[in-house]
């Protein structure tokens, strides 16, 4: 019996360091390809969209004093020198919409998005004097494309922009106490997250008016971002709304793309976690075997353990070229009918069906399975764990262990 079990544990042991080997390549193999697709996807789709609020100065002259000494004497000499001064926007009212469309390089998912940019820019001059204003608007990204750009100001469209380092710089001349609206409205595409950025310091923000509108309902929001003032359920989507009337802030306002299940990194932590499994399967599989003493030999468990392994070797390859649901179907149908095939001539057809493929398709299957199911999954393994000490310990209770281990000797 010693060199029985032995034997079992030198069979687990080497099985889990195949599985161990099996997640690092995965995860290994994830990575480098993230590094590279992620530089594709971003070169046809776009990166992340980090959309800055615009800036609004004037330039005015100033008198600038400047002394030197000359033969121990001090003069100083007067010029005049231009000032930027940086005057705040009276008004933003701003509309996104953001239509989500996953895309698959490989072994992972990309939250790949197309929004409409439209804002409406309120400046005025509220000085004693007429001024030269102008109008800085910057690009989200110098890489990305803005489709059907336009640029309006008071009513009159922009025909010849020029953009330069990533930026629209527009002079508007406002009277004293005039006022007049720049719009803005562009189409363009980005991934992951799209970010409105007030500035690059705390900064004041008046009459600020922007609404987000989604087509997809896993809405969520990156760190150190403001969340809306109000959110309403639109068809199959949202409607998020920031408003305020005098903010002072540091933070800025993001949104943050679902992602969906990659089957990289989801094929990795099922390897990772696979010795678990089949050390339940094992475990349960002993018991049985031993209550009805039944003698399976240490290389029918060699060749069960491979089975059990060939569940994540094909899973891991598979997913990459099909659904990743697919892909665990066929390698649970391949596993199980490896198992149960070579196991009824074994023990019977009776037994590997019932006590052998329902277990595999307990520890096997629904184990894998649990890792879909994102924020429980530790629960629901420690369930499925508890489960079986309560279901081994009712049914050995009143067994003999020291005479069952004699008999078989």
């Amino acid at each position: 019996m010693k060199k029985h079990i032995a034997s079992l544990v030198f069979i687990f042991f080497f099985t889990s360091v195949a599985w161990l080997i099996l997640g690092v390549e995965t995860r290994l193999r994830t990575h480098e390809k993230d590094i590279n697709l992620r530089h594709a996807v971003g070169q046809l789709w776009g990166t992340e969209q980090n959309q800055k609020a615009p800036d609004l100065y004037y330039i005015e002259k100033e008198k600038h004093s400047t002394a030197k000494i000359v033969d121990n004497d001090t003069t100083f000499e007067t010029n005049l020198i231009s000032v930027q001064k940086r005057a705040t926007i009276n008004g933003s009212n701003i509309t996104a919409g953001f239509n989500l469309e996953h895309r698959k390089k490989g072994l992972l998912w990309y939250s790949t998005y197309r929004v409409e940019f439209a804002a409406e820019y309120q400046i005025d001059n509220s000085t004693n004097s007429d001024k030269e204003y102008y109008f800085a608007y910057t690009f989200p990204t110098n890489s990305g494309i803005y489709d059907n750009f336009k640029l309006i100001v008071d009513g009159k469209e922009i025909k010849e922009i020029k953009p330069s380092d990533g930026k629209i710089i527009e002079k508007i001349n406002l009277r004293s106490g005039e006022q007049k609206t720049v719009k803005i409205s562009y189409g363009a595409q980005g991934m992951d997250e799209w970010w409105y950025v007030f500035s690059e310091y705390v900064s004041q923000i008046r009459n600020f008016d922007m609404t987000i509108f989604t087509n997809f309902e896993g809405i969520d929001f990156p760190e150190n971002s403001i969340s809306p003032t109000s959110k309403t359920r639109e068809g199959h989507g949202w409607k998020l709304q920031w408003r305020y009337d005098n903010l002072i802030s540091g933070i800025q306002i993001g949104l943050m793309m679902p992602h969906k299940l990659n089957p990289g990194p989801f094929a990795s932590r099922v390897s990772f976690f696979a010795p678990v499994s089949l050390f339940l399967f094992m475990f349960l599989l002993f018991i049985i075997t031993t209550v009805k003493e039944i003698k399976i030999h240490p290389m029918n468990y060699f060749f069960i353990a491979a089975a059990f392994f060939s569940f994540h070797l094909l899973l891991a390859y598979l997913a990459d070229q099909v659904d990743l649901y697919v892909a665990f179907v066929i390698s649970a149908i391949v596993s199980i009918f490896l198992v149960v095939s070579y196991m009824r001539l074994v023990v019977g057809i009776k037994m590997a069906l019932l006590q052998v493929g329902i277990s595999q398709f307990v520890y096997l299957v629904l184990f894998a399975y649990a890792f879909f199911l994102e924020g429980i999954t530790g629960l629901s393994i420690t369930i499925l764990c508890i489960v079986t000490l309560f279901v081994v310990m009712q049914i050995t209770g009143r067994i003999n262990w020291e005479e069952k281990f004699a008999q078989m000797k």
